[in-house]
């Protein structure tokens, strides 16, 4: 059993990365993102209901965020074929990038969630939780669903809402990186990162709690 990864800190430099964009031309990397201070989410794929209302969220904040000078970045493990014919139907003015494997979240050292066998070792949340307390989670981030619920069934509901059905890819997608968490770095101009919030850091409870708008809004105020 491997070592849980370290999210980043503010003060610390981000990684290289260089991921294709989903509804821009080419690439996007740090490189090119040199001199310009931008917020990165890290998302799980389109089969998450909460992510897609996180991104759309997102589009919200865009544009305070971009008449301040910072771009705003999301990252979703969905191939981007998969991801350009979604937002062709849900376009966002949020630069969208495309990362199936996940390899930038855990550069970032955003968490996955490991589900321990039985009689194993303890949990250490988030890295590394027992089934029973995944399954006694109970969740209603948004308000939208008639009580809490455990996660995996609040996303069949919320899917059968927005009458979003997963394809073989999402399908597939979920069952590699189903555990995948969710984070949100502000990095600054040079590199740095300044600002960093990483889902359900409370316990179960807060899986698919995201930052609002003022929260996101007043980390980019400080920088």
């Amino acid at each position: 059993m491997g070592e849980p990864i370290r999210p980043l800190q503010p003060g610390e430099a981000a990684p290289a990365f260089a991921l294709p964009a989903a509804n821009a031309e080419g690439t996007v990397s740090l490189d090119s993102l040199r001199g310009r201070p931008f917020l990165i989410g890290f998302f799980r794929g389109l089969h998450c209901p909460f992510c897609r209302r996180q991104v759309k969220q997102l589009a919200r904040v865009q544009p305070v965020l971009h008449a301040a000078g910072v771009e705003t970045l999301a990252v979703i493990n969905t191939p981007v074929e998969r991801a350009r014919l979604y937002f062709r139907y849900q376009p966002t003015p949020v630069t969208l990038l495309c990362d199936p494997d996940c390899r930038t979240h855990r550069a970032f050292g955003v968490p996955r969630i490991e589900i321990l066998p039985e009689g194993s070792d303890e949990p250490e949340w988030p890295s590394r939780a027992k089934v029973e307390q995944f399954e006694g989670a109970r969740i209603n981030p948004t308000g939208e669903l008639p009580q809490p619920l455990q996660p995996m069934v609040a996303n069949v509901v919320l899917n059968a809402k927005d009458g979003f059905e997963p394809d073989e890819t999402d399908n597939a997608i979920f069952a590699n990186h189903g555990t995948q968490l969710v984070g949100h770095f502000l990095v600054d101009a040079a590199g740095i990162v300044r600002w960093a919030q990483l889902e359900a850091r409370d316990g179960p409870d807060s899986l698919c709690t995201f930052p609002t708008a003022a929260e996101i809004i007043a980390a980019a105020d400080n920088l």
